[in-house]
């Protein structure tokens, strides 16, 4: 049998880690603002047969979720940012302390790469070189872990999240907010939800290169769970407000 090409082979190992960090943050995002936003309009829903109120609190669950996964993300990506410019700054002091602390930064980027396989020889060879191209870049990456050209973004991450919830609340939303009559609205919103549920499970399952099937029921009986105990509370109130004196 002759030889095939490298390029003409198949791809049959696609790497889908690289995805995870967006992936998550987008499906999760999303995920939240539909499955938020439905189980409070059905929790109203079930305390209450008017429209009115129920597409209120869809969106004001819409806008203070958004608002709250923005600020959130933009909190916690910041420290993220704060604490990797802390270390690379450390870094940039250690190598400005003299010869002797740089000979000592680079017997630990040797120490990294032994630690990975390569020989001392060789492993000194590595830090030397990239040290010499650029010797907080190498520290950065080899012994903090940190890409300095891809550095988190905490305004990226806010509007991002934001608008993923945005997306998955605005479905229930939209769902509900013109029909008049309560069953069918209920029955709109749990078909909707359903959907959408099922459309970013499947979605991250197969981005993520996971198993589509478990994937998908899982976010969605996860939803379907959530929504249904939220609007049993909301019978539940309802039925406690007509018995009072």
């Amino acid at each position: 049998m002759p030889d095939v090409p490298y390029n003409e082979l198949p791809d049959e190992h696609q790497h889908f880690s690289q995805r995870a960090p967006w992936l998550r943050a987008a499906v999760l995002g999303a995920n939240d603002g539909l499955v938020s936003v439905a189980s409070l309009m059905l929790g109203v829903e079930g305390g209450t047969n008017e429209l009115h109120p129920v597409v209120l609190a869809g969106v004001a669950g819409l806008v203070a979720g958004a608002l709250s996964m923005a600020v959130g993300e933009f909190v916690s990506v910041s420290s993220q940012r704060d604490a990797e410019e802390a270390d690379i700054e450390k870094e940039r002091k250690e190598q400005a302390k003299g010869p002797a602390a740089r000979a000592h930064e680079l017997e630990e980027l040797t120490a990294i790469y032994e630690d990975r396989g390569l020989s001392h020889g060789l492993a000194r060879q590595v830090a030397e070189e990239l040290t010499a191209k650029d010797v907080i870049r190498a520290h950065a990456r080899d012994e903090l872990g940190i890409d300095v050209d891809d550095m988190t973004n905490p305004y990226q991450a806010a509007a991002s999240s934001a608008l993923a919830f945005i997306v998955g609340a605005g479905l229930p939303l939209l769902a509900a907010a013109f029909i008049e009559d309560p069953k069918m609205r209920i029955l709109s919103v749990v078909l909707v939800s359903a959907f959408g549920l099922t459309t970013f499970g499947v979605t991250g399952a197969v981005l993520g290169g996971a198993g589509v099937l478990k994937g998908g029921t899982r976010v969605l009986v996860g939803g379907l769970v959530a929504m249904g105990i939220t609007y049993g509370f909301g019978r539940l109130f309802k039925h406690g407000s007509t018995s009072m004196p």
